[in-house]
């Protein structure tokens, strides 16, 4: 079946979302970088994500779930099949000291949203580039705290379209792990157990860690954050720089020199730049300290057909 048949048969079953042919993922991606999608799917509701992972399912379409594509390179090439995109699913709701998110919505926004209420628990997120979903996947943290400090359970569904709930433990979240990767499940909601606190504290700490994030990250220019893993008694940052791989890549795609763990599309970078800048780092530091840096970003689709 052809993707204008997906295309079409999707377009009569989804209302409250949209669907978008031949769509640049570039539009989507923090880096800037990726080729077409065949199709870009974004529904509306829940049930709307169910009937998109159904007819994926049995039409044997392959699928991808795309969160806010802060931790993902899409390769020039584009994506086959269905891309997920979960942004219209973004509500935050709080009741007394539980937060429930919905898998699109930003977990910066989530943060923002605990320290209005004057919950305490959420402020490492606050200069967290990525959405709910992702965070529940990768169990996001930063400056000490962690999603597995303040999760209770999440709504998932696995690739067939079955809804359930799995709790903190049956997550299994480990350092940027958890079940859902392992076992390719999508996150629908997530639901949080936060504290009270107090408001000048709270606003003085999310003021501390944004200068902190500010200065010290190239948030200048476009990324996919932090590209590799913390090694056992490493900073993956201090060995790239002491590789002395800062300011060099790739055509427009070069190691921050601002932050070493980042790389950077400067200038009009391709993918395939910057995966390329990847491998070096990589094989640099292989090189020169033995240690092999385990990515942390996602590297999805395929190569540019000449």
């Amino acid at each position: 079946m052809s993707k204008h048949r997906w295309f079409q048969e999707l377009q009569m079953k989804i209302q409250d979302g949209w669907l978008l042919l031949d769509e640049p993922l570039n539009k989507y991606t923090k880096t800037r970088l990726g080729g077409k999608a065949d199709v870009v799917a974004a529904p509306g509701t829940i049930e709307e994500v169910q009937t998109v992972v159904t007819y994926a399912y049995e039409q044997n379409i392959p699928i991808l779930l795309l969160g806010n594509g802060s931790n993902m390179v899409v390769r020039d090439g584009g994506v086959r099949g269905i891309v997920l995109y979960m942004a219209n699913l973004n509500k935050i709701q709080i009741d007394g000291t539980t937060m429930i998110a919905e898998a699109g919505a930003h977990i910066i926004d989530a943060s923002k949203e605990a320290a209005k209420a004057c919950l305490t628990g959420l402020e490492f997120a606050c200069g967290i580039p990525g959405s709910i979903g992702g965070a529940m996947a990768m169990n996001a943290g930063a400056y000490g705290g962690e999603i597995k400090d303040i999760i209770t359970q999440a709504t998932v569904m696995d690739h067939t379209g079955k809804v359930f709930v799995l709790s903190k433990e049956e997550l299994e979240l480990g350092y940027r792990k958890s079940i859902i990767t392992t076992k390719g499940y999508y996150v629908l909601s997530a639901e949080f157990q936060l504290t009270p606190g107090v408001q000048c504290d709270i606003d003085a700490t999310v003021a501390d860690l944004t200068f902190q994030r500010e200065s010290k990250q190239p948030l200048e220019y476009p990324s996919a954050g932090s590209v590799f893993k913390r090694p056992p008694g490493y900073f993956a940052g201090k060995l790239i720089q002491d590789s002395g791989l800062q300011g060099k890549g790739f055509g427009g795609a070069e190691v921050s020199t601002k932050h070493a763990g980042f790389i950077v599309n400067k200038k009009n970078a391709t993918a395939t730049d910057y995966i390329q800048t990847i491998q070096m780092v990589k094989e640099e530091v292989k090189k020169k300290f033995g240690i092999d840096l385990e990515m942390e970003v996602k590297i999805v689709g395929e190569e540019l057909s000449e």
